[in-house]
């Protein structure tokens, strides 16, 4: 699989990653076991990026990821987790005191004495603008508690103001082709300052298969079930903030441009995370996985030849028609 350099963190990695907040909560049960045969699967199948959070089942996702690290100590992993959510997400609780107190619950976690890369996760935008903020990060890397940082956003404002800061190795961002929006400033931006771009939510929770239809249903301890109306968190991260009855629509139409311009056996999934890779400025795409028949289907997405501009422009036609005015202003 093609790698590209993370950004700012000079690291290597495969341009298609494995997001594990799966394998931590919030998508149905999976056992431990399971779990570790996904990071398993995945990396036979040369994915070299793994990414989570201290609190995907509250450090459970870091813990098995540590497990497989210990297991498997010469594999080669990029692991890149956040912080930031185990308080309420105001602006007074992104202290340094509190950044040591969960890397060093996080390095534990993990096993290591040094995290790869550590992310604040979904911040406020007064975190994302202050230079207190980069202060204490920058204290984390001189400690040597953490290699580099970076920032997941919600929005692409934010998004912009992290990329303007000298040491941000990575922004981590919500990008699909069911939100383009970080196509117009965002990927440029982050290119020009060799700030790494991480896309997460690649298949819009889902939508982007083309395998759910209006009859289908979702466990209770769900996002996709407890989470359309942004109750527990920015509804933007479940179905991408599509309205679901319209995303529908809209799936349909691009599973169907896949199967008539897609390289032949190409599923709806692995072109959508293909076309995503394939821009340039997008160092990793991390889908998840639940098993490791998905771990498979994903990575194998980095080797589906290039899509073309044939591609790319129905993409946009389909978010033209159904998305664009109820995603765009919003993020």
């Amino acid at each position: 699989m093609e790698k590209r350099t993370l950004g700012r963190t000079g690291r290597e990695v495969s341009v298609v990653g494995l997001g594990t907040w799966q394998l931590g909560a919030d998508w149905g049960e999976v056992s431990e076991d399971d779990a570790l045969h996904v990071l398993e699967e995945s990396a036979a199948a040369g994915i070299t990026f793994f990414d989570t959070a201290d609190v995907y089942g509250d450090g459970r996702s870091e813990q098995v990821i540590g497990r497989f690290l210990r297991e498997h100590p010469a594999s080669g992993i990029t692991v890149a987790t956040k912080m930031g959510r185990r308080l309420d997400q105001v602006p007074e609780n992104y202290t340094l005191e509190n950044f040591r107190a969960w890397t060093d619950r996080s390095r534990h976690n993990l096993g290591v004495d040094r995290l790869d890369l550590v992310q604040l996760h979904c911040p406020p935008s007064a975190t994302i603008e202050a230079d207190a903020t980069y202060d204490a990060l920058d204290t984390l890397v001189a400690e040597g508690a953490i290699a580099a940082y970076g920032v997941s956003v919600e929005t692409a404002d934010q998004a912009l103001a992290a990329i303007a800061r000298p040491h941000l190795a990575t922004v981590q961002i919500i990008v699909n082709a069911f939100r383009l929006k970080p196509f117009d400033a965002v990927l440029p931006a982050a290119a020009e300052a060799g700030v790494g771009i991480i896309a997460r939510v690649p298949l819009a929770s889902g939508l982007l298969s083309g395998k759910y239809d209006t009859a289908t249903t979702f466990a209770p301890d769900d996002h996709r079930t407890y989470n359309r109306d942004g109750s527990a968190f920015d509804v933007g991260e479940t179905f991408s903030g599509v309205d679901y009855e319209t995303g529908l629509v809209a799936a349909g139409e691009f599973t169907e441009l896949v199967r008539t311009h897609g390289p032949e056996g190409v599923t709806p999934a692995q072109a959508a995370i293909a076309w995503l890779w394939q821009h340039p400025a997008v160092s990793t795409v991390i889908p998840g996985a639940r098993n490791t028949e998905q771990a498979r289907a994903n990575a194998a997405a980095g080797d589906v030849s290039p899509l073309g501009s044939d591609i790319d422009a129905a993409i946009h036609r389909i978010y033209d028609e159904h998305l664009r005015a109820a995603i765009h202003p919003r993020w």
